[in-house]
């Protein structure tokens, strides 16, 4: 089903989480707190997992996979995490770098020579950085023709992606690369299309065996999360006339690398806390300079390599944070560095109640674990 990712809805609302809650929730069960939340958002399901010290601390799960079905959704069960997927990619750059495979200053047209000439000039000078960066020029807004072509799925992802980003970098940029932050679905498109042509390897098989399965995640995946007319795993959910509509659906695998993963909230946790742990311990994967890299937005910019890093007293200095939606499903992160604590939430539907909800749960866990 053609259904446009809303940019709008991947990078707002999380970002001005209030300072916290008033008065201590410690001693509410979360799962009361989720359910309370979820019904009064009318929410199919909500979820929640918090780590705090290396390990899982507090988690729950409420409500149902599918409207109108009784199986309840369980704390093992997949969410689509929408643009969350974003941070992955640039971790998998990140680790790519290291290796030699390709560097932050590499240009689009060194990373993918067959498109010098074919590409507007002015793309020429945009790197993987500043792409991971969202300030490489590409648009918010695929252009519709190319849009159009991407739905209709031929090739390979690999091949579909080169042809995607080939029309989209054809167009003349909405700036000049490096000077404007400018979210955008496309940047990341054409950045994961440089890191599958640095490996001879597509991204999906780049980032489950480079990523995923180090990290031991075992229930990431891309696309629509179980078995298509199966209610085996949460669907996801659009608000038509005020009702929960169920629905299998997500973007095309031309923009793969900006939003098509889904995973347990227990596996996106896991990745979290190894971010926590910037290049420290077991499973680290990069060395701590590179996590400074993927952490640390440009001057007087707040987005730094798929994530937001924003000053929040709660967390003791910088918070990084995420959030995602295929306009059916949400999920955000929250992480706090400083003092080894994430929060990811996630709900099977999309919209305005969803995103309050799940920013509600995350600063209810933000109360709870780190007034302690």
């Amino acid at each position: 089903m053609n259904r446009r990712e809303a940019s709008a809805i991947l990078l707002t609302a999380p970002l001005l989480l209030p300072s916290l809650l008033k008065g201590a929730e410690s001693a509410e069960k979360t799962v009361d707190r989720l359910e309370a939340l979820r019904a009064k958002a009318k929410l199919p399901a909500l979820a929640v997992v918090v780590s705090k010290g290396g390990t899982v601390c507090d988690q729950a799960a409420v409500g149902v996979r599918k409207e109108g079905d009784p199986a309840p959704v369980t704390i093992g069960d997949r969410f689509h995490i929408g643009s969350c997927t974003k941070s992955m990619t640039a971790t998998l750059a990140a680790l790519l770098i290291e290796e030699g495979k390709i560097r932050w200053d590499t240009t689009i047209v060194q990373a993918l020579p067959d498109l010098k000439g074919r590409i507007h000039p002015d793309f020429e000078s945009a790197t993987l950085e500043m792409l991971l960066q969202n300030r490489g020029g590409l648009p918010t807004e695929a252009p519709p023709a190319a849009w159009k072509r991407a739905w209709e799925k031929i090739g390979t992802p690999t091949a579909q992606r080169r042809e995607f980003i080939a029309a989209v970098l054809a167009k003349e940029p909405v700036a000049k690369p490096g000077t404007k932050f400018t979210y955008s679905n496309q940047g990341f498109a054409v950045a994961g299309a440089m890191l599958e042509k640095a490996t001879d390897t597509p991204w999906e098989r780049l980032i489950a065996e480079r990523l995923f399965q180090p990290l031991g995640m075992k229930t990431a995946g891309f696309g629509v999360p179980g078995t298509i007319g199966r209610v085996d795993q949460p669907w996801g959910h659009v608000v038509k006339d005020g009702k929960n509509q169920p629905m299998q659906s997500d973007n095309p695998p031309a923009i793969g690398p900006a939003g098509i993963v889904h995973c347990s909230l227990e596996d996106l946790a896991l990745y979290t806390r190894m971010h926590l742990r910037r290049g420290v311990g077991e499973k680290a994967l990069l060395k701590p300079e590179s996590f400074h890299h993927l952490h640390t937005p440009p001057e007087k910019q707040d987005y730094a390599c798929g994530w937001s890093s924003l000053t929040r007293g709660w967390a003791g200095g910088k918070a990084l944070t995420h959030n995602g939606s295929n306009t059916m499903w949400f999920v955000v992160m929250w992480l706090a560095p400083e003092r080894d604590f994430s929060v990811v939430v996630g709900t099977n539907v999309a919209g305005a109640e969803a995103t309050k909800a799940c920013d509600d749960v995350a600063s209810s866990m933000i109360g709870k674990w780190l007034r302690r």
